[in-house]
């Protein structure tokens, strides 16, 4: 996959830049890379499926139900099923990680809302 052919999405002050799914021939995996703007208050949603972050620039801030551990570039974390998370960037700049969940991944938001984000499928 090169990045110039990626699929990108716009959603909650988020840049979401699909780099393995289905629709590029992955089976089980899905891996993406995500820039939160600076300034930026992450949406509370629970996850269905486990899932892995790698900070690669910025200092993101993530919780995990209820539990807020500030990252920097380098820093790993993974959220188990069904943990309920967000991701925040409370820098001056932009934050970007890498992410990586299975296949058939949603979310739910706290108004009961499932989510199927379209570069998990």
């Amino acid at each position: 996959m090169r990045t110039a052919e990626a699929v990108v999405h716009d959603l909650h002050n988020a840049r979401f830049t699909a780099l393995i799914n289905p629709s590029s021939g992955s089976a089980e995996l899905c891996v993406w890379r995500v820039e939160v703007a600076p300034g930026t208050t992450g949406v509370p949603h629970k996850i269905h499926r486990e899932e892995a972050f790698v900070v690669l620039t910025g200092t993101p801030t993530l919780t995990i139900d209820g539990v807020a551990a500030p990252l920097e570039p380098g820093d790993a974390a993974v959220a188990p099923t069904g943990s309920t998370i967000s991701l925040a960037n409370p820098g001056d700049t932009p934050a970007t990680l890498l992410v990586t969940t299975s296949v058939g991944f949603t979310g739910e938001l706290p108004d009961g809302t499932i989510i199927s984000p379209p570069w998990t499928n």
